[in-house]
């Protein structure tokens, strides 16, 4: 039982592990700042507005002893949600363990180390993908002997349902995943020693409100890994064919619209995981009701704590034997969506394997989020409280000062870029630097195995920063595909076709077309948002730019310019806008781009407020799901900005 959690400085974040283990939670699930999970510290460019926003910040093996100081991590479990780095904050965790005294046989949890998910669908990747995938191999061919009660990879469905896959879709791109990640470990273990890495292999899963089809995903799932297992791998001991998986129940479904509705969404997702026994989760965490508005606090934590604790210990979930055992309708729908997934998983095969197949498997993901979009906006998806029964009470959740969220104090980012040069000026830098330079020697070579150098550089004092970019100078930079210009154009509607003849009429009196600029400005690279948007404004005929995610203020700025776009269009979702947006609009003005500036995310009321004060023309939220309306909104502006007033 889990609660992700995990923000601003290590010491506060500590105190919240601590307080929620004392409040029977078994096991810890670290959430870390967006400049740890994509390798930089504090003080980089890239790092302003996102310290210890949507996690805790961790820089070095000092802020690693602070986050877990007092936790026995001899008898934790602790489960780590991080992949582009994933080597370098369990390489912090082991060093913290080492220097008191604990032995690393004897750590367990988990790191997710899932890197191709993130190109698909989080975006929290630091490398391309090769070195990505060499790093994940050298991690889990060391920690198989050197740390093995450790789950050195989480391959991560949960992400790519938040992105918008199907069913069929998550089976088959996190399978065909874990099966790339197996191809590259095999070479670098023995025989006898592979059987283990298979079994050490556990997935991460999403669970949806269609909680009867996401049960039979799970028990489908359990058929084609043990398949996998046997057919492609030949491991035959029961014991390691098992179908590990943890859980978070879906966050995608939590509305903005009437929140204390999600509650009831979350305990209604979490039996999906939990009903029967054959395909029972091994660990859970619930997110909680208010992730749709800003950053939960610890009594929502808590309140997710509980549901777990009532199915667990209240009801009589856990007393039977498997309830869907023999039932014609769980057996029909698994084998409908084994059969999908096998056809769909032979596709990935046949364009080179997973990390080859990462452009059709992103597109394939616009896709389909966008015919869910498309559902829900035209009522053929209900979603109680956003699309229909809209009528309702204030609710008293978000009574009080906090509006129902917590806010991460400002200055949390000033004191972490003190405290990391601070750090570095302290440590012995000789030592540090040698460390760098082998690790740098160690990248470069393609037979060595990363652990060893990073885990000397984690001694050494090491940031996380420079040990990410040690590994950037060697193995360069990526930018992931975006999945927006290979998405097919959406069939017309009613509403589509009224849009594009308000964009035809407007661009006819501009003179050329309607061109938006969508950027991602930040480290935040959940982007499924910003590619709703910018396919949509190709359906509705704009000329749309769109770089993907992590871009400096500057760079859309200049972008903006040197594209004379008409409109820029702003998404960040990780509560960095305050900081952010501000900096934008001053670029903006700065390269004498005199265009208007919208923005969306989630953003909550008071801060929307600030934003339009600070020059943003319009600010849109996760209640506001209509997305053709928000392209029209959009194409008013424009000509309103321009003086275009004959528009129907």
């Amino acid at each position: 039982m889990r609660t992700y959690a995990g923000h601003s400085t290590a010491k506060e974040s500590n105190e919240l592990y601590r307080t929620n283990l004392a409040k029977g939670q078994t096991g810890l699930s670290v959430a870390f700042d967006l400049p740890t999970q994509t390798g930089y510290d504090p003080d980089d460019e890239l790092s302003r507005g996102e310290v210890g926003k949507v996690g805790v910040s961790i820089a070095h093996k000092g802020d690693m002893h602070t986050l877990l100081d007092g936790i026995p991590l001899d008898e934790m479990n602790t489960s780590m949600t991080i992949n582009a780095t994933a080597a370098w904050l369990l390489a912090l965790y082991m060093t913290v363990a080492e220097e008191n005294g604990v032995d690393r046989h004897s750590l367990q949890g988990t790191t997710q180390n899932d890197i191709i998910k993130e190109f698909l669908s989080r975006g929290t990747y630091a490398f391309p993908p090769e070195p990505s995938m060499r790093l994940i191999a050298d991690m889990i061919a060391y920690t198989v002997d050197e740390v093995p009660r450790w789950n050195p990879i989480n391959i991560c469905s949960y992400h790519l349902q938040e992105a918008g896959a199907t069913p069929v879709q998550e089976i088959a791109y996190s399978l065909s995943a874990a099966q790339a990640v197996l191809d590259r470990v095999r070479p670098r273990v023995s025989e006898e020693t592979f059987p283990r890495v298979f079994g050490r292999m556990s997935f991460f899963v999403n669970a949806g409100i269609r909680f009867v089809e996401e049960h039979a995903k799970l028990r489908a799932m359990g058929r084609l890994w043990e398949e996998l297992g046997r057919q492609r791998y030949g491991v035959d001991d029961e014991r390691m064919l098992r179908f590990r998986y943890g859980v978070q129940v879906n966050s995608l479904g939590l509305t903005e619209s009437q929140p204390e509705n999600n509650i009831i969404r979350i305990v209604l997702e979490a039996l999906a995981v939990t009903m029967g026994r054959e395909a029972r989760a091994r660990a859970l965490q619930l997110p909680a009701w208010n992730e749709a508005l800003g950053l939960p606090r610890p009594w929502d934590q808590q309140w997710s704590l509980r549901i777990q604790q009532i199915l667990a210990y209240e009801t009589d979930l856990l007393e039977y034997p498997d309830i869907f055992e023999g039932s014609k309708v769980m057996d029909g729908l698994v084998d409908e969506l084994v059969h999908g997934a096998r056809e769909e998983m032979q596709v990935v095969a046949e364009q080179g394997g997973a990390v080859a197949a990462v452009p059709y498997m992103k597109t394939q993901l616009v896709e389909s989020n966008r015919e869910r979009m498309r559902r829900i906006e035209a009522g053929e998806q209900k979603v109680v409280g956003q699309n229909v029964y809209t009528e309702a009470e204030p609710s008293p959740l978000q009574e009080g000062e906090d509006g129902g969220i917590l806010r991460v104090d400002a200055a949390i980012e000033q004191s972490a870029i003190d405290a990391v040069q601070e750090w570095r000026a302290g440590r012995d830098e000789a030592a540090a630097g040698a460390a760098l330079d082998a690790l740098r020697e160690a990248a470069a070579d393609p037979d060595h195995n990363i652990m060893e150098p990073t885990l000397a550089a984690a001694r050494a004092g090491v940031t996380t920063g420079e040990w990410a970019a040690a590994l950037r100078d060697v193995f360069g930079e990526y930018r992931a595909p975006t999945g927006v210009g290979d998405a097919a154009a959406a069939a017309s509607d009613d509403a589509l076709r009224a849009l594009r003849d308000r964009v035809d009429e407007v661009s006819e009196a501009l003179g050329r077309r309607i061109k938006i600029l969508v950027g991602k400005p930040g480290l935040d690279g959940h982007s499924n948002g910003a590619e709703q948007i910018a396919v949509r404004a190709r359906d509705a005929g704009m000329d749309v730019v769109y770089e993907g995610i992590r871009l400096t203020p500057a760079r859309i700025a200049r972008t903006a310019v040197d594209e004379g776009v008409h409109v820029v269009g702003l998404s960040i979702l990780s509560g960095s806008h305050a900081e952010l947006i501000p900096t934008v609009l001053a670029e903006l003005r700065e390269a004498g781009a005199d265009v208007p500036v919208v923005v969306g995310g989630i953003i909550p009321p008071a801060d929307e407020v600030a934003l339009l004060d600070a020059g943003v023309a319009r600010v849109y939220t996760p209640k506001d799901f209509e997305v053709t309306r928000i392209m029209g909104d959009i194409v008013s502006l424009v000509a309103e900005r321009n003086g275009v007033v004959a528009v129907s």
